[in-house]
């Protein structure tokens, strides 16, 4: 039985991979225990994913939907009449009338994001959406505005790190956003028997919580406090290396004035950290031969996430901890990507929407107003929707207004390996090859910018080929741009080329054209001055790169004047709200604030349809509350509540823990699947949490674009009546 290496491309990871094939299927997946960085490590999504990609329920034809009735039709007739529909809404329209959301999913391929770009530009529209605007915008806002670029993102040296505080981060169940950590809970228990300190700030004592380091309970919502009163006890107990700062950065007087405000005694009330707690940390913190603060999506998708993570980073550099051994690093990939970006204006653009006139922040502008987009008169309304590696009614804020807009569009087209809630609405289902159908490399992060625990370089041939008529993306785009009138990037040079060195496949009677993938990624690493995409298949388990430097200052940062800004005029002009900010969260005290979580089998919204991970008691998500909560409210567990928000209402049961905090619930995100095409999946009972999270340009953050998609205040009662399992948002 063949035995192929390849490697996982579901989250940050990319787990090292063997993989068992027999007559072009997959048989088995194992860890590979021999590869330079992941070391044997795979989590159960990345060991079980061939079952989903085998689904019964996998879109494996083009699919048109008339009414409520789909059929199959061929690749020709879905691109010629998709094709003549969007040259018509250019035409008669506007090119903004055509917009793209760009999911989670497509930023784990090389090619997809790069082609799925080329379609928008040779469209002539700024209308992309992205999934970045639920979980991570805030960063690249910031990292903009601080560092010159957006995907200049510091991380800490998990190697050499003596003080490591987590906030709102949990590596056992979620890995490391951005930064590919295998195995992170071995990382982590490393630290601590080296004489390390760690804490995890979250309002739940979460699975990394449980294996080491120090738990510190936080309110939901108020971990910009938190920060503050951090960086007021940094200046206060003299950590702040004036030399250092003075050298490298500007615009300290400004923040050390801001942080002034907030001595922990009058951030305790809303907290509920003692202050002599955070003092400790901040002691911890200091005297540490080399310490890193670091959040991840419980801070970014919260109401002061940008703002937060701001904080953050100012508190990293002024204590010396920035570029620094055992602080936090700022890698280098195969290219100075962030120098090649900011010299040729990629991911800088400056535009913005015509609804809420929201800013682009990493050339995408925030989901959470794609349906006002669609349902405002204008001649650039957005009238067709391309939903590439995503599914937004289940993942975006609004879900239940979302559909009703989606209903509205002249043309919805879904590309994705599995009949979605997103794709079970369009016009078009276009079906996609998975990642174990296409050849690859790491995807952007590790790749161009070496966000890596250990560096390596790793490339994968397709470990089978795709049995019936799915298609790669990037030549499903290349073809959408010769039947819509247009060229890949607005250059038909381009497009000619890519389509004249295109293979050919045969499938279902028709010539399928392919991109040359393994071609174009050959090229990019050959102009990167690496080794070929041929010689690096040659070492199977992947090869190792030269380790972290730490010459981001002053030699790599991109801004005007090659300092870091720590008080830019557009987070300083946000920063005015902060004294309201606070009396929102203390007028807030006494309310329930509900959180999201998730589960090692459960990612984001796709993994439900696999019947081992959604067996009973399994099959639904759980409103997690406290003891004392539940009892005050006279719930028992398991018995059914009602949770609502300003914006809507849903049931479910209850599942009480003293895991989590006072005033606290936590509700898992990625389900409510009941009106999907995927069979197992839609029998499931679980809701959405974000029919509770509230979309529209009033309700995202003015310097991100992100949403509120955790910390949300809420009322819980006992439910009336028995949950019902078929609407859409299971309300009753």
């Amino acid at each position: 039985m063949p035995v192929h290496h390849t490697f996982c491309r579901i989250c940050e990871v990319l787990c090292g991979l063997e993989v068992n094939t027999e007559d072009n299927r997959v048989v088995s997946i194992r860890p590979d225990r021999n590869h330079v960085a992941t070391e044997g490590f795979a989590c159960p999504k990345g060991l079980k994913q061939h079952h989903l990609y085998s689904s019964p329920d996998r879109l494996k034809y083009p699919m048109k939907r008339t009414g409520t009735k789909w059929e199959r039709i061929s690749w020709h007739q879905a691109l010629e009449e998709i094709g003549t529909k969007v040259q018509s809404i250019r035409r008669e329209h506007h090119p903004n009338a055509v917009a793209m959301y760009v999911g989670t999913a497509a930023g784990f391929s090389t090619l997809h994001p790069i082609f799925a770009q080329g379609f928008m530009t040779g469209i002539g529209s700024a209308n992309m959406f992205s999934s970045s605007t639920q979980d991570c915008s805030n960063k690249f806002a910031v990292a903009g505005e601080m560092y010159g670029f957006p995907f200049t993102q510091p991380f800490p040296d998990l190697t050499n790190i003596k003080c490591l505080v987590i906030v709102g981060a949990n590596p056992m169940i979620s890995k490391w956003s951005f930064l590919q950590v295998p195995d992170p809970g071995k990382k982590l228990r490393a630290i601590t028997s080296a004489g390390g300190k760690i804490y995890i700030v979250d309002p739940r004592r979460t699975e990394t919580s449980k294996i080491t380091g120090t738990h510190v309970f936080i309110r939901p919502g108020t971990d910009l406090f938190f920060y503050l009163s951090f960086l007021y006890e940094v200046i206060h107990q003299h950590g702040v290396k004036t030399a250092h700062v003075a050298k490298h950065m500007t615009g300290y007087p400004k923040i050390a004035k801001l942080a002034e405000e907030w001595p922990a005694e009058r951030t305790s009330v809303v907290t509920g950290i003692a202050p002599y707690l955070l003092r400790q940390m901040v002691a911890d913190y200091l005297t540490a031969d080399g310490a890193a603060l670091y959040c991840s999506t419980g801070v970014n998708m919260g109401a002061h996430g940008t703002l937060a993570f701001w904080i953050q980073e100012c508190i990293n550099a002024v204590t010396g901890n920035l570029n620094r051994k055992g602080g936090t690093l700022v890698s280098k990939g195969i290219i100075d990507f962030p120098k090649f970006g900011k010299k040729h204006g990629i991911l800088t653009r400056t535009a913005r929407s015509r609804v809420g006139s929201c800013r682009s922040v990493n050339d995408a502008f925030p989901g959470a107003i794609l349906a006002d987009e669609i349902l405002t008169p204008g001649r650039e309304q957005v009238r067709a929707l391309f939903v590439t590696g995503g599914n937004p009614l289940i993942t975006m804020p609004g879900s239940e207004r979302l559909m009703t807009a989606f209903k509205q569009l002249d043309l919805l087209v879904a590309l994705d390996i599995q009949p979605t809630e997103t794709a079970s609405l369009a016009h078009y289902a276009l079906p996609c090859t998975s990642p174990l159908e296409r050849p690859d490399l790491p995807f952007i992060f590790p790749l161009m910018l070496g966000l890596q625990h250990r560096p390596y370089l790793q490339a994968t041939r397709a470990v089978i080929r795709a049995a019936e008529a799915q298609r790669d993306e990037s030549s499903i785009y290349l073809d959408l741009c010769r039947y819509s009138g247009i060229a890949l990037f607005g250059s038909f040079i381009t497009q000619k080329l890519l389509t004249l060195f295109s293979k050919k496949r045969m499938a279902e009677g028709e010539t399928l054209r392919e991109v040359p993938q393994t071609g174009i990624m050959n090229l990019l690493l050959r102009v990167c001055g690496q080794s070929s995409f041929t010689n690096l298949l040659k070492h199977p388990h992947g090869i190792l790169r030269p380790g972290h430097k730490q010459d981001f200052l002053p030699g790599r940062i991109v801004t005007g004047d090659h300092k870091v800004h720590l008080a830019p005029a557009l987070l300083l002009e946000a920063s005015e709200t902060i004294g309201m900010l606070f009396q929102v969260e203390t007028c807030n005290s006494g309310k329930f604030k509900l959180i999201t979580k998730r589960s090692v089998t459960t990612h984001n919204s796709w993994t439900h349809n696999y019947e081992a991970f959604v067996k009973a008691p399994d099959n639904t998500n759980y409103l997690y509350m406290s003891p004392s909560d539940a009892a005050n409210l006279d719930l028992a567990d398991g018995d059914m509540a009602d949770v609502k928000s300003e914006t809507g209402m849903v049931r479910l049961p209850v599942r009480i823990t003293g895991d989590i905090g006072p005033l606290t619930v936590a509700l898992p995100h990625g389900w409510g699947h009941q009106h999907s095409g995927m069979q197992i999946a839609k029998e499931t009972l679980g809701v959405n949490v974000n029919i509770l999270a509230a979309d529209g340009p009033g309700n995202i953050d003015k310097v991100s674009g992100m949403a509120v998609l955790t910390g949300i205040p809420v009322d819980i009662k006992p439910a009336c009546a028995p949950r019902v399992t078929t609407s859409w948002s299971g309300k009753s």
